[in-house]
């Protein structure tokens, strides 16, 4: 995708994130959230002044605007949004657009979901697909950075295959059986013909 519909796509799934979670009307029974002030942050120093410099680590040629960072990791799109005052981040990559996938793939995703993608997670926003990665802000350190990018990355890359999000299976789910399919297929079909 060209760079400047992924950074507006994050845009505007992050904000329709802000939208979505305020009160439909006023006194419909659910509280008004808390004024950012009063939001209770974790300990940590992480802000997204150094979030954007591991960026530009990563990749010299970053678009940082606001709260976003655009950058790409191996050829692949990865936005970064962070939120100060929520102490909140979240580094993203599009995978496919929903309307793409049959119902043996969604069920595939969810079920990597599980026990397969760990950190990172395949999410459905503004008709796409992403591999994400969410967590509080300020605890964030650089290995953890590092490890959210890879695990984005990853997931991305391994949607419709493996759908893992690096060596590591959890367990309990699905995946170990259909990684089993998988190898008996790749079997079957590279078997000599005798």
């Amino acid at each position: 995708m060209d760079r400047r519909i992924v950074m507006l796509l994050g845009a505007l799934w992050w904000s329709g994130l802000a939208q979505a979670q305020a009160p439909q009307e006023p006194g419909a029974g659910k509280a008004p959230p808390p004024p950012a002030s009063q939001i209770e942050r974790l300990p940590g120093n992480m802000t997204l002044a150094g979030l954007f410099d591991m960026v530009r680590k990563l990749d010299p040629q970053a678009q940082i605007k606001g709260n976003v960072a655009q950058f790409k990791v191996g050829g692949r799109d990865l936005i970064l949004v962070g939120d100060e005052h929520a102490g909140r981040m979240r580094i993203m990559s599009p995978v496919v657009r929903v309307d793409a996938l049959d119902q043996a793939t969604m069920k595939r995703m969810l079920q990597a979901d599980f026990d397969a993608v760990l950190d990172a997670r395949y999410a459905i926003g503004n008709g796409i697909v992403w591999s994400v990665f969410i967590h509080p802000l300020p605890p964030l350190d650089k290995a953890q950075f590092a490890n959210a990018v890879e695990q984005v990355y990853v997931a991305a890359a391994t949607f419709g295959s493996a759908y893992t999000s690096g060596a590591l299976i959890y367990g309990g789910g699905d995946t170990n059986a259909e990684h089993r399919k998988l190898l008996q297929a790749v079997k079957q079909r590279s078997a000599p013909k005798i």
